[in-house]
Protein backbone atom coordinates (compact mmCIF):
# COMPACT_ATOMS: atom_id res chain seq x y z
CA UNK A 1 0.00 0.00 0.00
CA UNK A 2 3.02 2.61 0.80
CA UNK A 3 4.42 1.67 -2.40
CA UNK A 4 1.28 2.08 -3.87
CA UNK A 5 0.80 5.61 -2.54
CA UNK A 6 4.46 6.77 -3.23
CA UNK A 7 4.16 5.65 -6.98
CA UNK A 8 0.93 7.60 -7.21
CA UNK A 9 2.73 10.77 -5.73
CA UNK A 10 5.16 10.16 -8.59
CA UNK A 11 8.64 11.10 -7.56
CA UNK A 12 9.81 12.14 -11.10
CA UNK A 13 7.48 14.59 -11.31
CA UNK A 14 9.17 16.36 -7.90
CA UNK A 15 12.12 17.31 -10.33
CA UNK A 16 9.66 20.57 -11.20
CA UNK A 17 10.20 21.39 -7.29
CA UNK A 18 13.56 22.51 -8.42
CA UNK A 19 12.49 25.66 -8.97
CA UNK A 20 12.29 26.43 -5.44
CA UNK A 21 15.98 26.71 -5.75
CA UNK A 22 15.68 29.74 -7.89
CA UNK A 23 15.61 32.40 -5.65
CA UNK A 24 18.38 31.12 -3.41
CA UNK A 25 20.77 30.37 -6.49
CA UNK A 26 20.11 33.89 -7.93
CA UNK A 27 19.78 35.86 -4.41
CA UNK A 28 23.57 34.45 -4.18
CA UNK A 29 22.84 32.79 -0.94
CA UNK A 30 23.72 29.33 -2.76
CA UNK A 31 26.50 28.41 -0.02
CA UNK A 32 25.00 29.79 3.37
CA UNK A 33 22.22 28.59 5.92
CA UNK A 34 19.67 29.73 3.81
CA UNK A 35 20.41 26.83 1.37
CA UNK A 36 18.60 24.67 4.53
CA UNK A 37 16.09 26.31 4.68
CA UNK A 38 15.46 26.24 0.88
CA UNK A 39 16.44 22.56 1.55
CA UNK A 40 13.13 22.10 3.70
CA UNK A 41 10.74 24.27 1.27
CA UNK A 42 11.84 21.60 -1.66
CA UNK A 43 10.63 18.95 0.60
CA UNK A 44 7.49 20.43 1.62
CA UNK A 45 6.78 21.15 -1.83
CA UNK A 46 7.59 17.34 -2.70
CA UNK A 47 4.71 16.73 -0.53
CA UNK A 48 2.55 18.96 -1.63
CA UNK A 49 2.80 17.96 -4.95
CA UNK A 50 2.45 14.55 -4.65
CA UNK A 51 -0.80 14.91 -2.53
CA UNK A 52 -1.90 16.67 -5.53
CA UNK A 53 -1.04 13.87 -7.72
CA UNK A 54 -3.00 11.39 -5.63
CA UNK A 55 -6.08 13.95 -5.49
CA UNK A 56 -5.93 14.33 -9.53
CA UNK A 57 -5.49 10.41 -10.00
CA UNK A 58 -8.66 9.93 -7.84
CA UNK A 59 -10.95 13.01 -9.77
CA UNK A 60 -9.27 11.07 -13.19
CA UNK A 61 -9.49 7.83 -12.50
CA UNK A 62 -12.57 6.31 -14.88
CA UNK A 63 -10.49 8.43 -17.85
CA UNK A 64 -6.98 7.16 -16.82
CA UNK A 65 -8.60 3.60 -17.27
CA UNK A 66 -9.04 4.58 -21.12
CA UNK A 67 -5.90 5.55 -21.27
CA UNK A 68 -3.36 2.93 -22.36
CA UNK A 69 -0.51 4.60 -20.60
CA UNK A 70 -2.12 5.81 -17.33
CA UNK A 71 -4.47 2.38 -17.00
CA UNK A 72 -1.66 0.50 -14.79
CA UNK A 73 -1.40 4.19 -12.32
CA UNK A 74 -2.07 2.73 -8.87
CA UNK A 75 -5.71 4.12 -8.24
CA UNK A 76 -6.98 3.57 -11.82
CA UNK A 77 -5.88 -0.16 -12.04
CA UNK A 78 -7.74 -0.67 -8.44
CA UNK A 79 -3.91 -1.39 -6.21
CA UNK A 80 -4.89 1.60 -4.31
CA UNK A 81 -8.22 2.43 -2.61
CA UNK A 82 -9.71 6.09 -3.24
CA UNK A 83 -10.59 5.90 0.64
CA UNK A 84 -7.14 5.38 1.31
CA UNK A 85 -5.84 7.55 -1.24
CA UNK A 86 -7.66 10.77 -0.27
CA UNK A 87 -6.30 9.57 3.48
CA UNK A 88 -2.53 9.89 2.21
CA UNK A 89 -3.66 13.34 0.51
CA UNK A 90 -5.11 14.97 3.53
CA UNK A 91 -2.50 13.76 5.72
CA UNK A 92 0.58 15.03 3.30
CA UNK A 93 -1.36 18.51 2.70
CA UNK A 94 -1.76 18.97 6.91
CA UNK A 95 1.80 18.11 7.78
CA UNK A 96 3.21 19.73 4.63
CA UNK A 97 1.40 22.88 5.43
CA UNK A 98 2.22 22.40 9.26
CA UNK A 99 5.78 22.71 8.71
CA UNK A 100 5.36 25.98 6.07
CA UNK A 101 4.14 27.43 9.00
CA UNK A 102 7.44 26.63 11.25
CA UNK A 103 9.36 28.10 7.74
CA UNK A 104 7.27 31.43 7.88
CA UNK A 105 4.16 32.86 7.47
CA UNK A 106 4.91 34.43 3.59
CA UNK A 107 5.83 30.49 2.74
CA UNK A 108 2.77 29.06 4.38
CA UNK A 109 0.29 31.67 2.55
CA UNK A 110 2.29 30.65 -0.70
CA UNK A 111 2.12 26.70 -0.59
CA UNK A 112 -1.45 27.19 0.93
CA UNK A 113 -2.01 29.38 -2.66
CA UNK A 114 -0.26 26.11 -4.38
CA UNK A 115 -3.08 23.85 -2.75
CA UNK A 116 -6.01 25.56 -3.50
CA UNK A 117 -5.01 26.51 -7.19
CA UNK A 118 -4.04 22.72 -8.27
CA UNK A 119 -7.01 21.77 -6.04
CA UNK A 120 -9.11 23.85 -7.81
CA UNK A 121 -7.06 23.02 -10.98
CA UNK A 122 -8.19 19.33 -10.77
CA UNK A 123 -11.85 19.67 -9.64
CA UNK A 124 -13.09 22.35 -12.31
CA UNK A 125 -9.68 24.94 -13.97
CA UNK A 126 -8.71 21.84 -16.27
CA UNK A 127 -11.86 22.27 -17.96
CA UNK A 128 -11.14 26.12 -19.18
CA UNK A 129 -9.38 26.31 -22.23
CA UNK A 130 -6.20 28.81 -21.82
CA UNK A 131 -6.86 28.94 -18.39
CA UNK A 132 -5.81 25.29 -17.73
CA UNK A 133 -2.53 25.90 -19.21
CA UNK A 134 -2.19 29.25 -17.68
CA UNK A 135 -3.42 27.42 -13.88
CA UNK A 136 -0.44 25.28 -14.61
CA UNK A 137 2.49 27.91 -15.86
CA UNK A 138 0.83 29.75 -12.35
CA UNK A 139 1.65 26.23 -10.19
CA UNK A 140 5.75 26.58 -11.31
CA UNK A 141 5.05 30.96 -10.48
CA UNK A 142 4.21 29.87 -6.89
CA UNK A 143 7.01 27.31 -6.11
CA UNK A 144 9.50 29.95 -7.71
CA UNK A 145 8.03 32.31 -5.40
CA UNK A 146 8.11 30.42 -2.28
CA UNK A 147 11.55 29.50 -2.81
CA UNK A 148 12.26 33.16 -2.25
CA UNK A 149 9.77 33.93 0.86
CA UNK A 150 11.22 30.42 2.49
CA UNK A 151 14.85 32.61 2.62
CA UNK A 152 13.39 35.99 3.08
CA UNK A 153 14.30 37.56 -0.12
CA UNK A 154 13.13 39.68 -3.40
CA UNK A 155 11.80 37.57 -6.39
CA UNK A 156 13.14 39.24 -9.25
CA UNK A 157 10.18 40.03 -11.45
CA UNK A 158 12.65 39.14 -14.39
CA UNK A 159 13.08 35.58 -13.04
CA UNK A 160 9.08 35.82 -12.48
CA UNK A 161 8.22 36.34 -16.19
CA UNK A 162 10.74 33.72 -17.19
CA UNK A 163 9.43 31.44 -15.02
CA UNK A 164 6.10 31.71 -16.43
CA UNK A 165 6.45 31.37 -19.93
CA UNK A 166 8.97 28.81 -19.95
CA UNK A 167 6.12 26.84 -17.94
CA UNK A 168 3.57 27.68 -20.32
CA UNK A 169 5.75 26.86 -22.90
CA UNK A 170 6.16 23.07 -21.37
CA UNK A 171 2.26 23.35 -20.48
CA UNK A 172 1.32 23.82 -24.25
CA UNK A 173 3.77 21.44 -25.57
CA UNK A 174 2.15 18.69 -23.43
CA UNK A 175 -1.03 19.69 -24.40
CA UNK A 176 0.44 19.14 -28.48
CA UNK A 177 1.87 15.68 -27.60
CA UNK A 178 -1.49 14.95 -25.68
CA UNK A 179 -3.78 15.86 -28.52
CA UNK A 180 -1.49 14.37 -30.95
CA UNK A 181 -0.81 11.14 -29.48
CA UNK A 182 -4.53 10.26 -28.32
CA UNK A 183 -5.89 11.15 -31.83
CA UNK A 184 -9.25 10.33 -32.32
CA UNK A 185 -9.44 9.10 -28.28
CA UNK A 186 -7.98 13.05 -27.27
CA UNK A 187 -11.07 14.38 -26.72
CA UNK A 188 -12.70 11.73 -24.40
CA UNK A 189 -9.30 10.89 -22.02
CA UNK A 190 -9.33 15.04 -21.75
CA UNK A 191 -12.57 16.92 -22.93
CA UNK A 192 -10.17 19.96 -22.63
CA UNK A 193 -8.38 18.72 -26.01
CA UNK A 194 -11.96 19.09 -27.96
CA UNK A 195 -11.28 22.70 -28.08
CA UNK A 196 -7.54 22.66 -28.90
CA UNK A 197 -6.36 21.76 -32.34
CA UNK A 198 -2.21 21.12 -33.16
CA UNK A 199 -2.57 24.47 -35.18
CA UNK A 200 -3.75 26.69 -32.33
CA UNK A 201 -1.10 24.97 -30.34
CA UNK A 202 1.39 25.13 -32.39
CA UNK A 203 1.17 28.86 -32.83
CA UNK A 204 0.82 29.51 -29.14
CA UNK A 205 4.02 27.60 -28.85
CA UNK A 206 5.53 29.76 -31.23
CA UNK A 207 4.80 33.16 -29.10
CA UNK A 208 5.62 31.62 -26.12
CA UNK A 209 9.02 30.50 -27.38
CA UNK A 210 10.17 33.74 -28.67
CA UNK A 211 8.56 35.64 -25.87
CA UNK A 212 10.87 33.33 -23.63
CA UNK A 213 13.65 33.20 -24.78
CA UNK A 214 13.46 37.34 -25.52
CA UNK A 215 12.73 37.65 -21.88
CA UNK A 216 15.98 35.96 -20.49
CA UNK A 217 18.05 37.70 -22.88
CA UNK A 218 16.75 41.18 -21.79
CA UNK A 219 17.05 39.75 -18.39
CA UNK A 220 21.02 38.83 -18.53
CA UNK A 221 21.62 41.74 -20.23
CA UNK A 222 19.41 44.42 -17.73
CA UNK A 223 21.20 47.11 -16.15
CA UNK A 224 20.09 46.37 -12.81
CA UNK A 225 20.73 42.41 -13.26
CA UNK A 226 24.32 43.56 -14.28
CA UNK A 227 24.40 45.48 -11.12
CA UNK A 228 23.17 42.74 -8.88
CA UNK A 229 26.08 40.31 -9.87
CA UNK A 230 28.74 42.74 -10.88
CA UNK A 231 29.29 40.77 -14.08
CA UNK A 232 28.47 41.30 -18.40
CA UNK A 233 28.95 37.48 -18.61
CA UNK A 234 25.40 36.15 -18.27
CA UNK A 235 24.61 36.53 -21.79
CA UNK A 236 26.55 33.86 -22.45
CA UNK A 237 24.48 31.81 -20.91
CA UNK A 238 21.67 32.34 -23.74
CA UNK A 239 23.28 29.44 -26.19
CA UNK A 240 22.35 26.43 -23.54
CA UNK A 241 18.56 28.67 -23.55
CA UNK A 242 18.48 28.12 -27.29
CA UNK A 243 19.43 24.90 -27.37
CA UNK A 244 17.61 23.49 -25.09
CA UNK A 245 14.43 24.88 -26.38
CA UNK A 246 15.01 24.09 -29.37
CA UNK A 247 15.83 20.21 -28.41
CA UNK A 248 12.59 20.09 -26.52
CA UNK A 249 10.62 21.48 -29.64
CA UNK A 250 12.60 18.79 -31.61
CA UNK A 251 11.77 15.99 -29.31
CA UNK A 252 7.93 17.20 -28.51
CA UNK A 253 7.72 17.47 -32.83
CA UNK A 254 9.95 14.73 -34.28
CA UNK A 255 10.15 12.02 -31.35
CA UNK A 256 6.41 12.11 -30.06
CA UNK A 257 8.12 13.34 -26.40
CA UNK A 258 6.76 15.77 -24.59
CA UNK A 259 4.24 14.06 -22.26
CA UNK A 260 5.89 14.16 -19.61
CA UNK A 261 8.25 17.15 -19.26
CA UNK A 262 9.74 16.41 -16.13
CA UNK A 263 10.43 12.43 -17.41
CA UNK A 264 12.02 14.10 -20.61
CA UNK A 265 14.28 16.12 -18.44
CA UNK A 266 15.90 12.73 -16.90
CA UNK A 267 15.45 10.70 -19.63
CA UNK A 268 17.15 12.43 -22.83
CA UNK A 269 20.70 13.11 -22.28
CA UNK A 270 21.17 15.48 -24.58
CA UNK A 271 18.90 17.97 -22.76
CA UNK A 272 19.68 16.71 -19.36
CA UNK A 273 23.34 17.58 -20.78
CA UNK A 274 22.31 21.10 -21.12
CA UNK A 275 20.24 22.14 -18.30
CA UNK A 276 23.30 20.76 -16.32
CA UNK A 277 25.37 22.89 -18.27
CA UNK A 278 23.34 26.02 -18.32
CA UNK A 279 23.18 25.40 -14.54
CA UNK A 280 26.87 25.15 -14.12
CA UNK A 281 27.75 27.97 -16.39
CA UNK A 282 25.07 30.31 -14.72
CA UNK A 283 26.44 29.49 -10.80
CA UNK A 284 30.04 29.74 -12.01
CA UNK A 285 29.45 33.50 -13.49
CA UNK A 286 27.28 34.78 -10.50
CA UNK A 287 29.81 33.68 -7.63
CA UNK A 288 32.76 33.91 -9.45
Amino acid sequence: MLVAILVSMRPRQWVKNLFVFAGLVFAQRLFTEAAWRALAGFAIFCALSGAIYLVNDVADRERDRLDPRKRTRPIAAGQLPVEVAVAAAVVLVVAGLGLAAILARAFLVTALAYVVLLVAYSAWLKHIVIVDVLVVAGGFVLRAVAGAVVIAVEMSGWLLICTILLALFLALGKRRYEYVALEQDAARHRPILAEYSPALLDQMIAVVTASTVTAYALYTMSPETVAKFHTHLLPATLPFVLYGIFRYLYLVHRRDGGGSPAELLLTDRPLLACVALWALSVAFIIYQ
